[in-house]
């Protein structure tokens, strides 16, 4: 427990007026997380309120909710989604000991709690709490903001301090003032916010490095197996050549490279999809196009410059990569057909080289198959309608920078056996025979039964890798919202499997699942 507050600041904030209280708020608010306490010290009218009003609408997304002060109540919980906090005001708090009945343990364990007058118990916070003493600045609403840092309350809030600070100074350098809202971030390392001002509508990618490279000797990190992108390098590149064959890549308005973060194009949010989350023929059927004309042009560099220096190399899909993916099947989603209550299955050897050997078997089946740029989840989520431009410009992409070498057949079947709507057979094969189509239109000698095979064997990998997903972002992440999907993935994987090239395959998911 705290004794006194920390005397010397870590960073000290000058604010000119409430705007400039609401946008710190913001700041705050996109770096909060579950048992982050915040004690607000400062004389009556300092702004402590003021800051407090201003986070939660923040972290709710509501401008105009309503946060009565808790002076009467000593305590207002909020539960906003994400996360749920609570408010403190403990003016009238008469014995320090009193804060532990108010249940500010039990309230921090899973959510977060800004407290106002916290020196009225300063014994009763935990240690790691930050401090943010608010003092009047010179003239009408101009203050100064101190943030304090225990040792202890270092470890826990100095990174996440240096970087939205760092993320508030690239909008300022960029002459972008503006509010920030989180708009996405769940699955992925990668946190989206948007960005909005009176002459601003923009994205904030924020994407720190996403693992470590192994050093030699040590087991690769999945992402690295994998191949998943480290650095905003690979967006970066991905959107500059995407943009330079006319596609609708968003413009990258401001970087900082080094910090990975990005400020992008808002292209909004109208998709492919109608409001009841039904795919959109004319809209997929165009999203395939895009695929039918970049795949029929056949220019897939793989090294790619970046204007602002260097370039990236983009990796190729290897075998280990495949397998590494397909493995998720085995290892998360099988033993939870099963009923196990042990994750990852204790899968052996023997019968992990048994599966991995029938897809070994599938991929040389597909060898000769073309291969090119894979955009990797080109699916309903990352396309984004743009009325306004012509053509397959008006299929806007995002999320592309895990872009591998590999069978090109994939970026199809990951949108006709989308994960996030249900696409019926009969619109699949009509978009599959329009693609077909378009390809032979160009290139008469294009092989369409080793397209199709291309497009089975593809497919059904993605398919077993993305089972495993969710099951693995269930059980070990606490995210059981992806479960809800997993019955259409179940069902394109039956379809799918009804390939020739995969009769191997279809055999053990038969025998394996009891189908």
């Amino acid at each position: 427990m705290a004794q006194d507050a920390p005397s010397s600041p870590f960073k000290t904030v000058e604010i000119a007026d409430e705007d400039a209280m609401v946008r710190l708020a913001e700041d705050i608010a996109a770096i909060l997380k579950p048992g982050d306490v915040i004690a607000l010290s400062g004389d009556l009218g300092a702004g402590k309120s003021t800051f407090s009003r201003a986070l939660l609408r923040s972290f709710a997304g509501d401008p105009e909710l309503e946060v009565p002060s808790p002076t009467f109540t000593l305590v207002q919980t909020y539960d906003l989604g994400r996360l749920t906090i609570s408010h403190f005001d403990l003016y009238r708090l008469e014995e320090p000991e009193e804060l532990e009945e108010l249940g500010l343990d039990e309230l921090a364990e899973t959510g977060a709690a800004l407290i106002e007058w916290p020196e009225r118990a300063w014994d009763g916070l935990p240690r790691d709490h930050l401090v943010m003493r608010i003092s009047h600045g010179g003239e009408g609403d101009q203050r100064t903001v101190e943030f304090l840092l225990s040792p202890e309350a270092a470890l826990r809030w100095q990174t996440r301090l240096l970087r939205t600070f760092r993320i508030r100074g690239l909008m300022t350098d960029a002459g972008l003032l503006a509010s920030r809202a989180f708009l996405s971030g769940d699955a992925s390392y990668r946190v989206y916010e948007k960005l909005t001002g009176p002459a601003v509508d923009a994205i904030l990618m924020n994407a720190p490095e996403a693992y470590q490279l192994a050093a030699p000797g040590e087991a690769k990190s999945y992402g690295e197996t994998v191949h998943r992108a480290r650095t905003v390098d690979a967006f970066i590149a991905m959107t500059e050549a995407l943009r330079q064959r006319g596609l609708s890549a968003p413009e990258i308005l401001a970087s900082d490279r080094q910090a990975g973060l990005l400020i992008l194009e808002n292209l909004g949010q109208d998709g492919v999809l109608t409001a009841g989350r039904q795919p959109i023929p004319e809209r997929y059927g165009l999203a395939v196009d895009l695929l039918a004309e970049l795949h029929a042009a056949d220019d897939f560099p793989r090294e790619l410059p970046i204007a602002s220096g260097g370039s990236y190399l983009i990796p190729h899909y290897s075998e280990e990569a495949l397998l590494t993916e397909a493995d998720l099947f085995l290892d998360w989603y099988m033993p939870y057909v099963a009923g196990a209550d042990r994750f990852p299955a204790d899968v052996s050897p023997a019968e992990r080289e048994d599966y991995r050997t029938l897809w070994r078997n599938a991929f040389a089946a597909i060898a000769d198959a073309q291969t090119g740029w894979v955009f990797r989840d080109y699916h309903s989520p990352n396309i984004l309608w743009q009325p306004d431009r012509e053509g397959t410009a008006k299929i806007g992409l995002i999320d592309y920078q895990d872009c591998l070498i590999g069978p090109v057949a994939y970026d199809l079947a990951s949108l006709l056996m989308d994960a996030r709507a249900d696409v019926r057979a009969e619109l699949e094969e009509s978009l599959l025979a329009g693609y077909i189509s378009s390809r032979k239109q160009r290139d008469p000698a294009f092989d369409e039964g080793l397209f199709r095979a291309a497009y089975a064997v593809m497919g059904a990998q993605r398919i077993a890798k993305i089972l495993g997903i969710f099951v693995r972002l269930d059980k070990q992440e606490h995210k059981p919202a992806y479960m809800q999907h997993m019955p259409r993935m179940t069902r394109y994987l039956d379809r799918v499997l009804a390939h020739p090239v995969l009769a191997d395959l279809h055999r053990w998911f038969r025998s394996s699942l009891g189908g």
